[in-house]
């Protein structure tokens, strides 16, 4: 029985193009599909970096997370640096927002000390993943490759930046100070702090430091 859907015998089969235009069957994803996935690897390797190191954010598991193959990485980062960069990025950007938003809602002329109450909280210090990278990654960052040092500086430069407007201090040379000394104790305080076993020690470590910072300007 004939029938328009079939081909006569011999006949050649007209196969469409690759083309979409011609070939609507076929569908290929968006500019916006890439960019989404690739923020989503970027923000899988920034939480696995901040809880597991830098040798945590391995090609092959934050593709994995991202439902990817390990060879559609490069479709993405031009190199592991490129995608330990981004991800470090990320990570000062979600910190940076945690406590910027906190210190938005505080009180007047509490700003600063909401910043200290939310950064030594126990929450963050269990959950690194969410915290800030420098309490996470200092001693590795420190030993990075010599090329990827300036990019470093620089995110540090953008979180001094954006926390400077909620520090004590008249001018912005008492501000600074307040920045590496406010700063530099709260590293130190739950990178020790995450060293210990026992909550309750955490807690003295973290709440010991914080009492001191709220004294001290």
């Amino acid at each position: 029985m004939d029938s328009d859907f079939s081909p006569s015998l011999g006949a050649p089969l007209n196969i469409a193009p690759s083309d979409d235009s011609q070939h609507p069957i076929v569908m290929r994803y968006g500019p916006e599909h890439k960019l989404k996935i690739h923020q989503k690897i970027v923000k899988d390797a920034s939480r696995r970096m901040r809880a597991e190191g830098l040798n945590g954010a391995a090609v092959s598991a934050v593709m994995k997370d991202a439902g990817l193959t390990h060879g559609g990485f490069y479709k993405h980062f031009g190199s592991k640096d490129d995608l330990l960069l981004e991800s470090l990025r990320e990570g000062f950007r979600e910190i940076e927002d945690t406590l910027a938003q906190a210190a938005e809602r505080s009180p007047s002329g509490e700003a600063w000390k909401t910043i200290v109450r939310t950064y030594l909280s126990v929450e963050l210090c269990d959950h690194p993943e969410r915290g800030c990278p420098m309490a996470a990654l200092s001693p590795e960052l420190a030993r990075a490759d010599k090329r990827m040092k300036p990019q470093i500086v620089a995110e540090l430069v953008n979180y001094k930046s954006r926390m400077l407007p909620f520090l004590p201090g008249e001018r912005t040379p008492d501000k600074e100070r307040a920045f590496f000394v406010i700063f530099s104790a709260m590293i130190g305080a739950v990178e020790i702090a995450r060293m210990l076993p026992d909550r309750a020690m955490r807690e003295k470590v973290l709440a010991s430091t914080r009492d001191f910072l709220l004294r001290s300007f």
